[in-house]
């Protein structure tokens, strides 16, 4: 990791706003465009929603190459979004799930309407969005009750009266990327309108696997969307959207960051004084690319896969009834993957881990939107959704590393036992939820207003867990005794792997408030409060290797989370609409905090930690410093801390506090950084008839912060600043458009999630570590061409 000086990291963005303003020393009388959202299921200014509210158009997301939330997280403070070796992270104001497959999201994703809340379906691509809307907060009354950290919601962009078309085209040579996006939109019939939109992308990767002598990770995703708009009557629309996607990924952008020599052998031993690496190679014959284990761009791996199949199906229905209007969503979705992970991160065939997952769901909500305008505003509806989740996995050992070194402590014939074992896991959840909620506003006066909103909930759930030991073909190994040659007693004993068929049973409601109060100051300036309460289900837990309150004391069921929360905020304009700039400060109680704990091993416990409390101040503006050059800045600040966790997680080499766990209790939570933020800088200027010059400079930056889930202090990121850039000249009239596009410019190794390397120090006594490695430095060109 690079650390770069704190004070060059808050200079530079302002010594380049200097100088751009130096070039424009006209200084005309611009004003900023509105932008829209619909974050309260009603048409807005982004200044008039009391929530802390970032808004990221389609035309941004294209001109910076902004992909997928992962890329996102870097315009949104306080959002962070990582993948992991066996789940994907998401965190709003320091709150997220984990990785569990049990878990439904607390950041709550919804597209066009239709809750996404599988963690999986945060890596799939974006493609062809009108924008982008990140509420930050409790978002329990109009985007359901698990959304208890915010929620994402993607809006697709729609067909209109007019006939248009694009074609664009990415190379971005050093890491083999190339991206292929295509359009067409328009009027069908005088009622009847389409959009087509189509994206395919390529990339060879940025991580060299000196294993398998390859470039990582090389992607090929293709999405392919469809949309019809019908003017059915003048009171009745209706819009039908149909997607297909996939995106597969072989190997990882993943490598082992820190190995250390082992304290599990003692002279006259011959692996004395050798690192985890080095006894994999020497002692085991492993491939010799093992030995590299610093962060360097390169890993050593025998290889991994990912491979993503998406399908959904939305209907949206509006019927205006008067002046309000009847809406009806139907949403059908449905993905599938399979997944190879090679889960010791080394290029030695340690173990690996197989695992597959289907998932099918169907939602309705009707929802009826009163007219604005009046005393009282109201927004009201009912929403069921129905879930069916499989999920398979398998720890494979396969080689003779695990067993001669199980022999070697309990005796060669417990060695020649664990050979050639597999301990195949399933896991079924099922769910049927039910809700209805409603919002009132009551415009006291033309400067006062106040919302009152009730959720209630009522869920249904069924899980089922099983695990049993078998041999590479499939064999179920029969279950025997305790004796150190016995398959059950060394699963148990080496990995806290123990065999079991669990099932169970949840239901259960909860009822979430919410009251807002909001006060025009003057026409520049409005003032909001808001109280609410939030819950987030129990449910099952996927991943745990043993039964709850048996020898080895694993887990099943996890109860309800709870947050309530309090924000202030302000949205102001200044200089006669040339600038904006709107704060919210927020506190967040969460109670009976459910996470996912690293059993030291290879398997994770979820289980409700007890308490936390969230609280910071976000800050972002818009200012037009003259007609030709936007600024745009964003800032957070957030303090995170557990208030009654005892029984964390301990770090390699750490002190228990309680038997096996470390007390989290007055710490910080992974990927809470201090401060972040970014400053973004946009000159457009027009050359003669058509022709028009585009610059834009976005200044990404972040304070320390904690990659792994364990709080590793050897694990810390430095804080950053990321440059990204892009200029471009475009013809208006004939509609091309060339341009480079940089990112990470300043070339930053940025880490995004780590972990102990699995068994590295509890079978081999080495403290080891890997890492997800953000992408460095990347050039592209791009082309397109409008019609």
């Amino acid at each position: 990791m690079r650390n770069h000086s704190k004070s060059n990291r808050c200079l530079m963005p302002l010594a380049v706003a200097i100088g751009l303003c130096a070039n424009n020393t006209v200084m005309a009388a611009p004003a900023l465009e509105e932008v829209l959202v619909t974050a309260t299921l009603r048409t807005e200014s982004l200044q008039d929603v009391p929530v802390s509210v970032n808004a990221v158009s389609g035309e941004k997301m294209a001109e910076a190459g902004i992909d997928k939330i992962e890329d996102l997280q870097a315009y949104v403070p306080n959002l962070s979004m990582s993948e992991t070796g066996i789940g994907t992270n998401i965190y709003i104001r320091g709150i997220g799930s984990g990785i569990n497959p049990g878990f439904e999201q607390s950041v709550g994703m919804y597209f066009d309407g239709v809750s996404y809340g599988r963690g999986q379906l945060t890596r799939a691509p974006f493609l062809d969005l009108a924008r982008v809307e990140v509420l930050r907060g409790p978002q329990n009354i109009l985007y359901g009750k698990n959304s208890i950290a915010g929620a994402l919601s993607l809006i697709s962009a729609r067909p209109d009266q007019e006939n248009e078309g694009m074609i664009s085209g990415l190379y971005e040579p050093d890491h083999g990327e190339k991206i292929v996006d295509f359009m067409v939109s328009g009027p069908i019939t005088e009622t009847l309108g389409g959009r087509i939109a189509i994206r395919k992308r390529e990339m060879d990767g940025y991580i060299e696997n000196l294993t398998l002598n390859r470039d990582e990770p090389q992607r090929d995703e293709s999405t392919v969307r469809v949309i019809l708009d019908w003017d059915a009557s003048e009171d009745l629309t209706a819009m039908l959207k149909f997607e297909l996607g996939k995106f597969n990924v072989t190997g990882r952008q993943v490598e082992i960051v820190n190995d250390q020599v082992s304290t599990s052998f003692t002279s006259p031993h011959p692996f004395t004084g050798l690192t985890y690496s080095q006894i994999l190679v020497g002692g085991f014959g492993a491939d010799a690319s093992t030995l590299n284990t610093s962060q360097d761009y390169k890993r050593s791996s025998n290889g991994d896969y990912s491979n993503n199949r998406t399908k959904n199906l939305t209907l949206n229905v509006d019927y205006a009834l008067g002046e309000s209007t009847l809406t009806f969503i139907t949403g059908l979705l449905q993905y599938e993957f399979d997944e190879l992970c090679d889960c010791d991160f080394t290029g030695a065939p340690v173990f690996s881990l197989p695992m597959d997952e289907e998932y099918e769901q169907y939602s309705q909500e009707i929802r009826w939107v009163s007219a604005a305008g009046g005393t009282f505003e109201h927004i009201g509806g009912i929403y069921f959704q129905t879930s069916s989740l499989d999920f398979y996995d398998s720890l494979v050992i396969d080689s003779l590393i695990l067993p001669t070194v199980v022999g070697n402590v309990l005796g060669a014939s417990a060695g020649a036992t664990l050979a050639n074992t597999t301990a195949p896991r399933n896991f079924t959840s099922d769910s049927d939820l039910w809700s209805a909620f409603w919002q009132t506003t009551w415009n006291a006066s033309d400067r006062l207003r106040a919302t009152l909103g009730l959720r209630y909930s009522y869920e249904e759930k069924e899980g089922t867990r099983n695990l049993s030991f078998a041999d590479l073909s499939g064999v179920t190994k029969a279950p025997n005794g305790t004796p150190p040659d016995g398959i059950d007693f060394i699963m148990a004993a080496v990995f806290k792997v123990e065999r079991h068929d669990l099932d169970g049973k949840q239901s259960g409601g909860n009822l979430a408030p919410s009251i807002n109060v909001q006060f025009d100051i003057n026409d520049d300036v409005m003032a909001y409060s808001t109280l609410s309460v939030g819950y987030k289900s129990g449910g099952f837990d996927a991943r745990s290797n043993a039964s709850p309150g048996g020898a080895i004391d694993g887990a099943f069921e996890y109860d309800e989370e709870k947050a309530t929360s309090f924000e202030v905020g302000a949205k102001t304009s200044f200089l006669d609409g040339r600038g904006e700039l709107n704060v919210a400060a927020f506190f967040t109680k969460y109670d009976d905090l459910q996470v996912s704990i690293f059993d030291g091993k290879l398997g994770f416990n979820v289980g409700n930690a007890g308490a936390a409390e969230t609280k910071g101040i976000e800050l972002d503006g818009r200012f037009a410093i003259t007609d030709r050059l936007m600024m745009g800045a964003a800032l957070a600040f957030l303090d995170f801390e557990f208030t009654d966790f005892k029984n964390g997680q301990c770090y390699q080499g750490q002190v228990p506090d309680n038997g096996t766990n470390c007390d989290y209790t007055g710490k910080t939570n992974q990927y809470v950084a201090d401060y972040s933020g970014n400053v973004t800088f946009t000159y457009t200027r027009e050359f003669g008839d058509a022709l028009e010059l585009r610059a834009g400079t976005d200044f990404v930056f972040t304070d320390d912060y904690n990659s792994s889930q364990n709080l590793d202090p050897s694990q810390e990121q430095d804080g950053y600043v990321k440059v990204n850039a892009r200029l471009a000249l475009a013809d208006i009239k004939s509609g091309w458009e060339v341009a480079l596009i940089g990112k990470n410019l300043t070339d930053e190794d940025v880490i995004s999630y780590s972990n102990d390397t699995p068994l590295a120090n509890s079978s081999f006594g080495s403290i080891n570590h890997y890492a997800f490695v953000e992408r460095p430095r990347s050039v592209a060109v791009q082309a397109s061409y409008r019609w």
